[in-house]
């Protein structure tokens, strides 16, 4: 399942490479020339804006001959504020909150976080191994993710500025999507293992870890805000659907019955949706649908659109997006308006979260 979502995650794209090189010469002496308080891209001609946030990327970043993108600067290893060209601007109060999410720096997915209007974008982890799946707990104090640091991949934790890091979780195979409870007392996760993947929970310092799914193909689990069921994604009728069942495992039921289904979802704060995503490889949109199956709403339309997050107020949703380059990381309101990108840059950035 994880080779499965990390091809659709992040697709690599060495041509542009090819045309960033062929557009530095020019855009530099732009980029020398535009004043202070320059209009943002939602200001600016959507091409150009697109050539700025290329040019500037490439004042950061540049190309080994294998193409990876490798910082001018050491990372330290503490949080390090990462640079972006542009901001979104909003009208009227901007959201609120953090949103966490994997960030592809040095060859290697990494964990950044940012606040939910796109400022203050900082990375957070610097291991030379894949760390995703990240999660913000419910009170807003820590980060939960997977990561293969030590071999296997397993569940760690650390604070919100990337300090205190520790493993919870030992053994059991791979681990990922860990998510803890709205009580703070549970962390739910996927194992995977045997070629079989299956939903596990698991006290909040990684004590009494136990299965509550027992076939193949499961995944993707995410707790309902008042933490008494669970949503997730199963195969067990033989293709990919969105499930819900009560938060011991019991009473299975299936929400989705539609094609090429993804597997990342989120509940909305009162409980009555679940946002996922959903279509053919390249063309996934991102829907919301009410827990019993009914009122199935199509949010986006174009492009390739993933992993979507409702905000902890339920008034927007934040996904993935190859609409603009690469992979970057977007929000838009619950009906589908305002769609708004807020990241800038080549990075391959996937997986957003969003918290307190």
């Amino acid at each position: 399942m994880r080779h499965r979502m990390r091809h659709r995650m992040s697709r690599p794209a060495p041509r542009r490479w090819l045309l960033a090189a062929a557009l530095l010469l020019v855009l530099s002496s732009l980029m020398c020339s535009l004043p202070r308080g320059a209009p943002t891209p939602e200001g600016m001609d959507p091409t150009l804006a697109s050539l700025l946030t290329l040019a500037a990327s490439l004042q950061t970043y540049t190309a080994t001959p294998a193409g990876i993108q490798t910082p001018v600067t050491p990372v330290p290893a503490t949080a390090t504020l990462l640079p972006t060209l542009f901001h979104p601007t909003f009208s009227g109060e901007p959201p609120g909150g953090r949103i966490v999410f994997s960030c592809r720096i040095d060859g290697f997915d990494q964990i950044c976080l940012m606040d939910a209007d796109g400022t203050d974008l900082v990375r957070l982890t610097t291991a030379p191994a894949t760390e995703f799946y990240a999660s913000l707990t419910y009170d807003g104090e820590d980060i939960l993710f997977s990561s293969r640091r030590g071999g296997p991949f397993q569940i760690y934790r650390m604070d919100l500025d990337g300090s205190d890091l520790e493993q919870i979780s030992s053994g059991l195979g791979n681990l990922y999507a860990p998510e803890l409870s709205p009580d703070g007392e549970l962390i739910v996760f996927t194992v995977e293992t045997g070629g079989r993947s299956n939903v596990w929970v698991m006290d909040r310092d990684g004590s009494d870890a136990h299965a509550l799914t027992d076939t193949a193909g499961n995944g993707d689990p995410t707790w309902s805000p008042d933490g008494t069921r669970i949503a997730f994604v199963s195969s067990r009728t033989g293709v990919n659907q969105l499930w819900i069942m009560d938060s011991d495992g019991s009473d299975p039921r299936q929400v989705t019955d539609l094609p090429f289904m993804g597997g990342r979802s989120s509940w909305s704060p009162d409980g009555t949706r679940l946002a996922f995503y959903a279509g053919p490889v390249t063309d996934h949109q991102i829907y919301t649908i009410s827990t019993d199956g009914s009122n199935l709403w199509q949010l986006t339309d174009g492009s390739d659109n993933l992993g979507p997050c409702f905000s902890p107020d339920g008034e927007w949703i934040t996904f993935t997006s190859y609409r603009d380059w690469n992979n970057e990381i977007y929000i838009m309101r619950r009906d589908g308006s305002r769609q708004t990108r807020l990241t800038y840059d080549l990075r391959d950035d996937y997986q957003p979260r969003w918290g307190p």
